[in-house]
Order: C-alpha cells, then structure tokens, then sequence
C-alpha cells in the first residue's frame, strides 16, 4: 500500500483559507478541495470515528463526544477506549489486505487499546496529593519516553483551557515526524486541534484568528513538506466549522426548574444525580441528548423543548433515524440549536451552588461540555496573579483548586455541532488525488483515505 498522512486540522473551512494561510492556499492550487457534508453531530469524536469506519453514528455508536451510560448511570466524556467504536476501521481493513501494513494513531480520538502499530494521546498523571500533571499515553509504552526526551514533556496545559496555544499542534507535528523517521509507517492520523479554540472563544473574525490561521498553516507546511518529501500521498481535512453564535441555553436549568432534575448536596455545592434524575441533557455543543428516565414525561420534555428559543430540532426516535443518530447511547429525544445558539450543561440555579468544578478546566468530571473552560475569569481582575498563586501552592506541595473559569456562558462567541447549511462553512477534504467531486458525505472520506492507500 502507499504511505499515506492525513493531517486532520480542526475547524479548517473554505472560509477560512486565503490570505492568511498561503501555503495551504498554495498547496491546492496544486491539488483538489472539496467540501464535506457534516453530519449530526458536528462534533470530533462522531466526526472522526465516520471517517475511520465510513459508517454514521447510528452504526459505530459514538452519537457525540460523551453520552450517559445507562448502565453504570454515569455522564462520561471523552472516553478513550477505542473498543467505544462499534465498526471496523480502515486500519484494520487495510492489515487484512497487506500484511505489511502499518499505522500510527496521532491523537486522533479512541486511541488507547487500539489496533494501531503506533499510537499517541494525552493522558495526564492523577497523582493522590491531587496533582494533574502533564502526560501522554503511547503504544508501545516506550515510545512515550522517547518522545518526551527527544520533544520535552507534551504541552497539556497548552492544548485545552485558557492557555491553549500553537505549542500543543507543533508537539503533535513534531512527534508525527519522529515516529514515521524511526518507525515509517504506511498510515499516519495527526490531529492539529489549534484553530478550535479562538474560533470559540472568540468568532471567525478578527487580528486574532488571523494570527492563529499563519500560525496553523506554518505546522501544515512543515508536515506537508516533509512527507511529500518522504514519497506520501498526503491529505488534508477537517471535522466541522465553526461559526458564530451569541445565545447559551441551559437546558438542564428548565429541567430543574420542572422538578426533572435531581441533586445532591456535597460541602454547600450541588452535583447533578443523573441516575436519580427524570430528565436531563448530556449538552455537547449545539447537541444535547436528552435522556428521559420517566417515559410519563416524554411529550411534557418534547414540548418544553419545541417551545424553547434557540432549540431548532427535536428528534424522537423515529426522527433520529432520519439523521442516522439513532442508537441506544442517544437520548430518548436529541435537540439541536439553530445557527445562533449553543448547549450548556449547566443544571444549578445559583452560582453559589455550583460544583468546585465548574471553576477548573475538568473535562471529565462536567457532564456536558464546557467551552468557558478556555477562559479565565475576568472578575477576578487580574487572573494571572491568581493562576501564578496556585503554581505557587502547586510548587509548594499543597493541595489546590485551579479555581480560575468563569460561570458566564455568553463569553463563547463561536460553536459547531448542528448541520451548518453554507458550504463555505463545512469540513474541508484537499489533496492532489484526482476527483472531479465538488463535494464528499461524511461516509464517502473512508473511501477517499481507502483510495489513496491503494494509489486508485
């Protein structure tokens, strides 16, 4: 099989490529960009996962970023455990084909315990004392250490929360070109997550997305140049846009307010029961799958919804199954906002019950996505002064709270999940492989990997 890259740059768009990012506008002129139609949900967990299988969520299981399990009553998200993904992938289709086939998994989602030959994925270290340090998982284990003394130690603090920068891409970048000089496999996955997290914070516009798209499109380059200079076919794409939105909706405060919602106390903060709960929503961008534990409630939570500004779509399971999202890891009905309008998971009523959690950047223990997490809290005044004393404690030995995030919803100025309707704004699928298409499906970019692979 040919050695193949994909380099999958997050919340690349047509409207985005241009002026600021010249050698991926460079790069096309020599190749093919054609636009992908996103799926429900826009998100990077399902995204990927259609990519990898060719199959909808409806087929592979992962219907968002997190859902509720039903069996241990728990919200979890971002799970890495690759046997979540309920289809084969292309890497195992492509092991059966030529034995000699091998690939490298760079912080694409589902990582760990995967069939991959190579795989890297941030997984910090949890110490007892309550520390959260900087760390990845590899397969094998050693390769973790070979790339943390060749590369330094991976930039987690820089890859998601307030201080997200262009370092975390660059690592990935650099730890991509590593393993292929000392492992060359046939099949490299590379996640550049660095234009996700301005194009929330902030919008699509503006001195600072011009900043990041030069920044990104300097890692694209390096990769590109690289490879290409290695003999691979090389492909570029994307998950979904973002665009811009200005109305949170708490979904899980109308709940509460219904009395769906229930609660236990814990230290004078509130902590969601979803267990216990007859309603309630897992928000995930422009998504929330609405779990209804009391069937007597079903209609009530549809119209609730219906009713609800900003609430676009409310899909039962007949409905689901329009938008191939129907699976039993989906709620009983799934809402999508419309295109000015995103999902929050919050569920208290007053601040001063919100869980120590929702301060901090923890994405695991939050049962529904937080974009606030890559801010830092503008009434503390002077953040950093505050950021600077919890490293202080960190150095010292004491326990802590990175208690920094902001509980204002209406910060976040840009967002993805629901089926944007404008091509400009849609996942971006460039390479110089021949193909007339002006667009691809979701589905169809399996078979676009497949082909290269193959050299067709």
């Amino acid at each position: 099989m040919k050695k193949t890259v994909v380099i999958n740059v997050v919340g690349l768009t047509p409207a985005l490529i241009g002026t600021h990012t010249p050698f991926i506008d460079m790069w096309i002129k020599s190749g093919h960009l054609q636009t992908v139609a996103p799926i429900l949900p826009a998100v990077t967990c399902s995204a990927q996962s259609t990519y990898l299988t060719g199959k909808m969520p409806q087929d592979h299981g992962i219907v968002a970023n997190g859902w509720y399990f039903r069996d241990e009553c728990e919200v979890k998200l971002w799970r890495q455990s690759n046997r979540l993904v309920q289809a084969p992938k292309i890497w195992e289709a492509a092991k059966e084909a030529d034995p000699t086939f091998t690939c490298a998994n760079m912080f694409w989602w589902y990582n760990m315990y995967s069939s991959v030959d190579f795989s890297v994925t941030p997984r910090p270290q949890y110490r007892a004392d309550g520390l959260k340090l900087p760390d990845v998982y590899s397969a094998p284990a050693a390769l973790r250490d070979e790339l943390q003394r060749a590369l330094g130690m991976f930039p987690l603090f820089k890859f998601w929360g307030p201080a997200t920068s262009i370092e975390s891409s660059q690592w990935i970048a650099d730890a991509s070109i590593y393993v292929d000089r000392h492992h060359n496999p046939t099949l490299t996955l590379i996640y550049l997550p660095h234009l996700d997290y301005n194009l929330q914070r902030i919008g699509v516009e503006g001195p600072r997305i011009e900043q990041d798209l030069r920044e990104i499109d300097g890692v694209v380059r390096q990769l590109v140049e690289y490879y290409e200079g290695e003999g691979a076919s090389v492909i570029l794409l994307s998950e979904y846009g973002i665009t811009p939105v200005n109305d949170p909706i708490h979904l899980n405060r109308l709940f509460r307010q219904k009395g769906w919602i229930a609660t236990r106390e814990e230290g004078g903060k509130e902590l969601l029961d979803a267990g216990a709960s007859k309603v309630f929503a897992v928000a995930d961008h422009q998504i929330a799958h609405v779990y209804v534990q009391d069937e007597s409630l079903l209609e009530e939570a549809r119209k609730l919804l219906s009713e609800t500004q900003g609430v676009e779509l409310v899909l039962d399971r007949d409905q689901q199954q329009e938008y191939a999202i129907a699976h039993d890891r989906s709620g009983e009905l799934v809402a999508v906002a419309d295109g000015d309008s995103w999902f929050t998971y919050y569920y208290w009523l007053d601040d001063e019950r919100a869980p120590d959690f929702a301060r901090t950047v923890d994405i695991h223990r939050k049962p529904g996505y937080d974009p606030v997490e890559m801010f830092l809290d503008p009434e503390l005044g002077v953040p950093e002064l505050k950021v600077a004393a919890r490293v202080l404690q960190k150095k010292l030995g004491f326990r802590y709270t990175m208690d920094v995030i902001p509980l204002d919803a209406t910060l976040v100025k840009g967002s993805h999940g629901r089926l944007t309707e404008d091509p400009a704004h849609h996942p971006v699928f460039i390479s110089k492989h021949p193909d007339s298409a002006e667009s691809l499906t979701a589905t169809d970019v399996y078979g676009k990997i497949w082909a290269h692979l193959t050299d067709k």
